[in-house]
């Protein structure tokens, strides 16, 4: 049988591992993670309540990993190296500091794997604003640290959650490299999101998570008390915003917008995902989106926030995924934060499809 090994950088709760788990049994490969690598505790609680690490190496640190060329010497040979390397340094959000963000140095330590492990393949991610950061001068150092340092051809494009069967508005970078002695094999580069949107067929067989809408069996009609919002947080839910800041806080969506590691406050207008109940039981949803319902009007309704198993459903992850880090302890607000941080699934998944179908990398 044909095996897929890999080895999973900044793991998060395992979003490269559960893609490639799923796209292996849906083509008859075996998969075989080597080793992980994740700082964050809890994340690393719910990655081990879903996955059997025997016999893998926890990285830890990946810095203090990498300071040691034994370390990785001794590592397990593999074909894939994956991660989601911090995205802080690069986001929108904060100062962009980049590489001068210790958080934007841990790049380099993926560099010193890949030059001693030289595996066949790399797939990476990072928020899509990692091409215009400083005027273009991160992606261009990461691209030569990749080509010249490490030896790889690398192509990116900026990938939308929503088009692969989550209903998410998320858009995520990601960059495919190929060791450049494997070029020769008939790749051609670049890779890009209209090709492998077109190549992403839902079958039967398929063993993904599918959702049209957030109504298609993914949101629950019955939660706890506590995810309802109080009388006093509905104004600050529905308010369109300042006089500096103008937006329209829209509620009801049938497409999620983007989750993120900070929505466990969940009361920031027009940024996080919020219900009416009427929207939830209605035989007519459609008519609780519509722009002609007062704020007055919607403030009468119940409404409430997504449910952390809602937030790993919208990821890509099933509901037992969640429930079983809910067993081991994790906290929701754990769980929120994991959930907003992770790759999401289907994603994955359907490049990894594109790439096999079309260049055979796993064969």
């Amino acid at each position: 049988m044909k095996e897929i090994t890999h080895l999973e950088l900044f793991a998060g709760i395992g979003g490269f591992r559960k893609a490639i788990d799923t796209f292996a049994k849906d083509n008859n490969f075996s998969s075989k993670c080597i080793g992980f690598s994740e700082n964050d505790k809890y994340a690393v609680q719910t990655y081990k309540s879903n996955f059997n690490t025997i016999g893998e190496v926890e990285l830890g640190d990946i810095s203090k990993f990498t300071s040691k060329y034994d370390n990785i010497s001794n590592l397990p040979n593999f074909d894939l190296l994956t991660g989601g390397f911090p995205c802080q340094a690069f986001s929108m959000m904060g100062k962009k500091l980049g590489f001068e963000d210790k958080r934007g140095n841990v790049f380099y330590s993926i560099i010193d794997i890949l030059q001693i492990k030289k595996p066949k393949y790399i797939l990476l991610e990072n928020v899509r604003n990692l091409k215009n950061h400083d005027n273009g001068k991160t992606y261009k150092e990461i691209t030569r640290s990749l080509e010249e340092d490490a030896g790889y051809k690398i192509s990116s494009d900026i990938f939308n959650t929503s088009k692969f069967g989550l209903p998410q508005n998320r858009r995520r970078i990601f960059i495919f490299g190929i060791r450049q002695d494997l070029l020769t094999k008939g790749f051609c580069l670049p890779i890009n999101t209209n090709d492998i949107e077109s190549t992403f067929r839902i079958t039967k067989n398929m063993s993904l998570n599918i959702y049209k809408d957030v109504l298609d069996n993914l949101l629950e009609k019955d939660v706890e008390e506590k995810y309802y919002l109080s009388e006093k947080l509905k104004p600050t839910i529905l308010s369109n915003g300042t006089k500096k800041f103008k937006s329209n806080s829209e509620i009801n969506q049938m497409i999620a917008r983007p989750l993120t590691a900070t929505m466990v406050k969940m009361h920031r207008a027009c940024q996080d995902n919020y219900y009416s109940d009427e929207f939830l039981t209605s035989n007519l949803p459609k008519k609780y989106i519509k722009q002609d319902i007062s704020k007055e009007e919607q403030a009468k309704h119940r409404i409430r926030k997504l449910t952390p198993t809602e937030a790993f459903k919208l990821q890509g992850f099933d509901k037992a995924f969640c429930i079983n880090a809910i067993k081991n302890g994790v906290s929701n607000h754990q769980l929120y934060k994991q959930a907003g941080n992770a790759v999401s699934v289907n994603t994955v998944y359907a490049i990894l499809n594109y790439l096999n179908t079309t260049y055979k990398i796993f064969d």
